[in-house]
């Protein structure tokens, strides 16, 4: 039998969950805090540990205390003062064996050194605004709304539409991309609502309802009225209300890095440089030319330095921001659209700015509204935890997910990875997945990983279905389901459609039409949602990585109320046994039948001495099993 990954097995553990940090409630400055390491029990070796935080930026080293001792792990706690908005902190480990030699460790957000490591990746709290709890257990469902649903009422032409059939196929790439009109609209989504409910979510995110002159409508023309072609003003009223009903939040997408060239605000100001809304953009002298969004003319860029700008779009009483919050429309948050470049041009930078402004005013009008950014980069240095609640971003999960799962290149079929120029997902194995999720992880506070969006695919990427192993996305949903942060799914997912890129996964819902899905995926989605409801792990329980080597990735989901074991593999396995796991009581932890599997799920029982876990995967596969609660504070 083959021994875990003893890199992980024996490293120390921290994160920001409540098993880890303990306060008073949201941290503010000048709290004192306490923070828990554990330390894995290794025979032979003792450990002692200090918790080195920075305080006005020096750093300051408080020895930890032994706390308690499960068997498996000793728990060593420290104080941890709030000195700053953003606390960083990371350990310092000192390990001497039976000879009496010590060496020295440092343990940080990506992991367990025996060199000197930079302040930027260290464990961070952050105070004073705190995330609520219902978007941290939101599970989002996201709609392209001329795609998910026609109510077959009457709807006029426009100069920019290429009306379609619902059945016409999409153009991935192409002239036409942008223009092909299928006629989705809001009261569509409102009589499918019950949809979402069966398959357990609990967020309708709309991709933007604003007038606009394409399809994506990200190229608003105004942001005062919802697109008569979606319905409306008052089929927004009734949608919101209907899934309000149905216990449903529903959230908007708001563009507030540029706006469309045929905005009323652009046309105005356009070649007018008397115009007073000419400010509201980055205009030439005489407002012939002007700056936009990665240069597509079409999507000028809003300039923030612009005080008129702030108060029309944010601080006004019936600014952008704030008027859909409101009766009668009632939104119950945003997704900010290329969050990463609102207020960033050149010199200019005034992103995280205008993203406090924003959370403020919100939690002003609509206290406990979700605020989340798109990110497609590395999103953490700008979700310090007072503007944006999280990202949405592909670095951290979705990207290395992909990767983990690859399938091999299809030379005939259309190459996508994120915008790079390759076929396709490089494979990599499970410990160059956990390396990644953690790299990307570190600069975020927990209470920010628990409101990042975690997503398989959205509709500005290739449908996962499309680029991963035989059962590829229903692994992918298990880890999508059961990893930190919110579960993003979007429409379609759950039929297993497929899509060569975003244009091409935009395909209209196939709602009667089962020989297009690729799998019925509805009761796993169903299942995922209900397991994140009943287990409180899976919302905000720390997460350890037990083993991830080759094709096999182990981790556990960690809450005072009870712990979920996460097992994933892309193909067969021969048995591991992990040591010390089900420790914890005399006669060890009996491990029940799973409460969810898929493919050729790997098995896990408990060894002989009845401590010790042993692992096999007969194939590519997933599988969640529950555990008991680990030791708590004293």
């Amino acid at each position: 039998m083959l021994a875990a990954d003893s890199a992980l097995i024996h490293a120390p553990h921290h994160d920001g969950s409540g098993l880890y940090v303990r306060g008073p409630g949201i941290p503010q400055l000048g709290d004192e805090l306490r923070v828990r390491l554990r330390v894995p029990a290794e025979p032979g070796r003792t450990a002692r540990v200090w918790l080195r935080s920075l305080r006005d930026g020096e750093p300051h080293i408080e020895p930890a205390a032994r706390s308690a001792d499960d068997g498996a792990a000793v728990w060593f706690e420290a104080p941890l003062v709030m000195a700053n908005p953003v606390q960083r902190y990371r350990w310092y480990l000192a390990y001497t064996d039976e000879a009496g030699l010590t060496d020295h460790r440092w343990f940080n957000a990506t992991g367990l050194h025996r060199r000197d490591v930079p302040d930027v990746n260290d464990f961070r709290i952050h105070a004073g605004r705190g995330t609520p709890d219902w978007v941290k257990e939101s599970v989002m469902y996201q709609v392209f709304p001329d795609r998910f649903a026609n109510s077959g009422a009457e709807k006029p032409a426009a100069g920019w539409m290429v009306a379609c059939g619902w059945d016409a196929p999409v153009e991935g790439s192409g002239e036409n991309t942008g223009r092909q009109f299928y006629g989705g609209d809001l009261p569509g989504i409102e009589a499918r609502l019950g949809h979402l409910a069966e398959l357990g979510a609990n967020v309708l995110y709309l991709t933007p309802i604003f007038p606009a002159e394409s399809n994506h409508r990200y190229d608003a023309s105004s942001f005062d009225t919802v697109d008569p072609l979606l319905g409306g003003d008052a089929a927004l009223v009734s949608l919101v209300s209907a899934a309000h009903g149905l216990g449903l939040r529903v959230v908007g997408d708001l563009t507030t890095n540029h706006t469309g060239a045929g905005h009323e605000w652009f046309l105005k100001s356009h070649r007018n440089p008397g115009a007073s809304e000419g400010e509201y953009y980055y205009f030439t002298d005489d407002h012939s030319r002007y700056e936009s969004w990665l240069g597509v003319p079409s999507l000028p860029k809003l300039n923030w330095n612009s005080a008129a700008l702030r108060d029309r779009f944010i601080l006004d009483e019936d600014s952008v921001a704030v008027r859909w919050l409101k009766e009668p429309y009632n939104l119950d948050g945003w997704r900010i659209d290329v969050g990463n470049m609102t207020g960033r041009l050149g010199a200019d930078d005034l992103n995280h700015e205008v993203a406090r402004m924003l959370r403020a005013r919100l939690e002003e009008v609509k206290p406990g509204a979700m605020l989340l950014a798109e990110s497609t980069s590395d999103a953490a240095p700008d979700v310090p935890g007072d503007g944006w609640q999280g990202a949405v971003s592909y670095t951290n999960f979705t990207r290395p997910l992909w990767q983990f799962l690859a399938k091999d290149p299809d030379p005939e079929a259309p190459g996508w990875f994120f915008g790079l120029p390759q076929a396709g997902p490089a494979r990599i194995d499970a410990a160059d997945f956990v390396t990644t999720h953690r790299e990307f992880s570190a600069g975020y506070s927990w209470e920010v990983r628990l409101a990042n969006a975690n997503a398989l695919d959205t509709h500005d990427t290739a449908r996962a279905a499309s680029h991963m192993i035989e059962g590829g996305q229903q692994i992918a949903a298990c880890a999508q389901f059961s990893f930190p942060g919110i579960p993003l799914v979007f429409a379609g997912d759950e039929f297993g459609l497929k899509g060569f890129n975003g244009e091409d996964s935009r395909t209209p819902m196939p709602w009667d039409a089962p020989e297009k899905w690729g799998a019925d995926l509805r009761g796993l989605y169903a299942a995922l949602a209900a397991l994140r409801t009943e287990h409180r792990a899976l919302v905000d329980g720390s997460l350890r990585f037990i083993h991830a080597h080759g094709d096999l990735l182990v981790y556990v989901r960690e809450h005072a109320s009870g712990s979920v074991l996460c097992l994933v593999s892309r193909g067969p396995v021969a048995a591991i046994a992990v040591p010390g796991l089900l420790a914890g009581s005399e006669t060890g932890i009996v491990i029940g039948a799973p409460l969810l599997h898929v493919g050729d799920a790997p098995e896990a029982a408990a060894g002989d001495d009845g401590q010790s876990l042993v692992i096999a995967a007969p194939g590519a596969g997933a599988a969640l099993y529950a555990l008991p609660a680990p030791i708590g504070w004293n």
